[in-house]
Parts: structure tokens; C-alpha cells; sequence
């Protein structure tokens, strides 16, 4: 099995056809591979103030084409019953939010509307982000770029079907 690392660089603005595009052809310049040998390739494409890395892992395990998995360097989305995985479901970021908007609804509603910003594919900064902040669970920034990956992914995932509006609907309205 041969492994490749990436890092690269991308921006979220554009049109829902335009952000999947950009990553679809970052993909396209992977070497196919054989028989005898898979190629597997990881894609660094955020880092977050504590140093970890959010990356894609190709291919994903059960899944063909353009799948990926979301992973996010050094973390453990899992139960304390079940196995260590780094890369979150939809659930984990849907309790978290849920959590997020139970502590303190008026700082939800600015996170909401970063989220909303992510959804309707434009960027955001570490200025935007200023500010919001709750006690519990996961760091805004950690919410912000792993759900950007996530939308991205369903958009290429479910290509002619409602993609990023499958994990839309995980973020609770304020």
C-alpha cells in the first residue's frame, strides 16, 4: 500500500458546484492504483490554534469515487464504551451544538450564523470567530473547519442529491 501526504491550501467561497469542484480536481491528480497495491492519500487541510490538524483520509473505508473521511489530528470523538476513532459523526457535532446552544443562547446564535456562513460557502476568519466561546465541548474553531469538510463532503458524496443540506440539518436554529 502506497501512502501519500498533501497539504493543501483552499478556500470555501463560490458556489456549492464551485467549492466541490476545486477538491474533486485536487483528487483527479491522484495516481490510480493497481491490483496488487492501494493507494491511500492524506490531504492536511486545516490547522487549529492548538496545532492539530484537521486532514481527509482517501479512500474512505467503506465507500468508492470521490468519499473521503474527516479526520482531525490527536482527537477521540468516540464513547467512552466504544472504539477510538478521530474522524466525528454527524451526531457528535449535533450534541455539541445542542450543548453549545442550551449554555448560552445569544453566543449559539453568533456561532449560527459562522455556521450558516460555512453552509452558504464562503470563508471564515480567526477575526470572525473572536469573541464566541463556551465552557463546554469543542473549540468554535474546531466546529467551523471540521463541518466546512463535512458539507464539502456530503456535496460530493450525495452529488445529485441535496448534499450539504443532509448536515444542515444537524445545526440546531438558535
Amino acid at each position: 500500500m502506497a501512502e501519500h501526504e498533501i497539504t493543501f491550501s483552499f478556500s470555501n467561497e463560490g458556489t456549492r458546484n464551485e467549492v466541490r469542484l476545486r477538491v474533486v480536481e485536487e483528487f483527479a491528480k491522484e495516481i490510480p492504483g493497481t491490483i496488487e497495491e492501494t493507494e491511500r492519500y492524506t490531504y492536511y487541510v486545516e490547522t487549529l490554534k492548538d496545532g492539530n490538524r484537521v486532514y481527509l483520509r482517501r479512500p474512505a473505508n467503506l465507500h468508492n469515487g470521490f468519499d473521503f473521511l474527516v479526520c482531525v489530528e490527536n482527537m477521540n470523538y468516540a464513547q467512552p464504551e466504544e472504539r477510538r476513532r478521530n474522524s466525528p459523526k454527524h451526531d457528535d457535532l449535533a450534541a455539541d451544538l445542542q450543548a453549545k446552544k442550551i449554555e448560552n443562547h445569544q453566543m449559539y446564535a453568533r456561532l449560527y450564523e459562522l455556521l450558516e456562513k460555512v453552509f452558504e460557502c464562503h470563508d471564515v476568519t480567526e477575526d470572525d470567530m473572536e469573541g464566541i466561546e463556551f465552557l463546554s465541548g469543542l473549540s468554535v474553531e474546531h466546529i467551523i473547519k471540521t463541518i466546512k469538510w463535512l458539507f464539502i463532503e456530503q456535496d460530493i458524496r450525495y452529488w445529485n442529491y441535496s448534499g450539504r443540506n443532509m448536515t444542515w440539518g444537524i445545526v440546531p436554529k438558535p
